[in-house]
């Protein structure tokens, strides 16, 4: 299953938190991995995430929103004004055109 989709309203991004972790931010295959030093008490980690996926895909942290695995380690967050394949080339380490 393809991490990054398209979903109204923008792109859906799964990805897997490694809370307690030297942060980084990688894609392995078509898994996006996040690494947060936050532990994963109160929503900690989740938020760190959140906000390091904003940063990746150059969007404020505001337009990141958490819709899935709340308690889990893969999540689901939707990135509000960005298509799918822009926010894939951006993982990716690639440039997108008109961006």
């Amino acid at each position: 299953m393809k991490a990054v989709r398209e979903a109204p309203g923008g792109a859906l991004i799964e990805v897997r938190v490694c809370p307690r972790s030297r942060p980084a931010l990688e894609m392995t295959g078509e898994q996006v991995l996040i690494r947060v030093a936050a532990p994963p008490a109160d929503g900690r980690a989740t938020d760190e995430a959140r906000r390091a996926l904003a940063a990746a895909l150059h969007v404020p942290p505001t337009a990141v929103r958490l819709v899935g695995g709340q308690r889990s380690r893969t999540k689901k967050f939707l990135v509000g004004g960005l298509d799918g394949f822009h926010a894939d080339a951006l993982l990716h380490g690639v440039s997108p055109a008109g961006r």
